[in-house]
């Protein structure tokens, strides 16, 4: 293998997990079946990508950002026909492929610093479908993220990311990884989460997911602050408290208090009493 010398690099956000036993709980975490393809990014030195190869799944899409590692990863991996290696940004590339099988899980110890727009392509957003619809998804995430994405209403971990996600997919923690079962260490605790997309029959239709969407983000923008501040001017004030009693909301309620179904409701409740009521705001 070609990696000696190769050492992790900051501005790939590299940190390669060491642990076996963490490594192994997001191989069951992921099911993988005979007919599951898998993607994964950011397979590093490959300790993942051995282990998923060691599965029953049908194929292994592997995308790696450094060049320095992918003529190791071909060396170690290119003898399994199961094993496809794609050098790449996987935030610039167009999923699925047309000349592979469409992935079906995704499993992959992801690079930090593109958290964000990663999960943005793999699970999608308000009013926007991923281009791939997959059936499961476990990734290796920063702690704080994870507990956002998972977090209950009234927690202070709850926020817009919360609701989006949850009203995309079932969240879950898998388990907690210790700085110390990576190499280099990085500075935050860890963990392994499992997200599974709804179906899009079950996704809320475009016009009440933009709705939710904006309303996200004019109430999270001041999350401290009571609903009926951050909603005052959409409606008359007595057009709004019967939106929000309709929708089962407490105007005196603040952002982070509010399940994502009801964030749902008031979304589309205010979207219809605005468009019957062209004067409000």
């Amino acid at each position: 293998m070609t990696f000696s010398g190769h050492r992790a690099r900051k501005r790939f956000g590299q940190h390669w997990l060491t642990d076996g036993q963490i490594l192994d709980r997001i191989v069951a975490a992921a099911d993988l079946r005979g007919d599951d393809h898998v993607l994964e990014v950011g397979p590093g030195r490959g300790a993942l990508t051995e282990r998923l190869l060691a599965s029953p799944a049908a194929s292994l899409l592997a995308v790696e950002l450094d060049r320095d590692l992918v003529a190791g990863l071909r060396q170690r991996f290119g003898g399994d026909g199961r094993f496809t290696l794609i050098e790449g940004d996987v935030l610039e590339l167009a999923l699925p492929f047309p000349d592979r099988p469409a992935p079906t899980k995704v499993v992959a110890n992801i690079p930090y610093n593109i958290t964000g727009p990663l999960l943005e392509l793999l699970v999608g957003r308000l009013g926007r479908l991923a281009p791939c619809r997959f059936e499961r998804l476990v990734l290796l995430v920063q702690q704080e993220v994870g507990q956002r994405i998972r977090a209950r209403p009234g927690s202070s971990a709850f926020s817009a990311l919360s609701v989006r996600l949850q009203l995309l997919a079932r969240c879950s923690s898998v388990c907690p990884v210790p700085a110390r079962c990576f190499s280099p260490p990085p500075k935050v605790t860890s963990e392994v989460i499992v997200i599974e997309p709804v179906p899009p029959e079950s996704l809320p239709p475009l016009d009440q997911a933009l709705a939710v969407e904006r309303l996200l983000t004019r109430c999270f923008a001041g999350r401290r602050k009571m609903l009926r501040t951050t909603l005052a001017g959409l409606l008359p004030a007595s057009a709004l408290l019967e939106v929000a009693a309709a929708a089962g909301v407490d105007l005196q309620q603040r952002p982070q208090e509010l399940a994502p179904d009801r964030w749902l409701a008031l979304a589309t409740g205010l979207n219809r009493a605005s468009s019957a009521d062209p004067g409000g705001a």
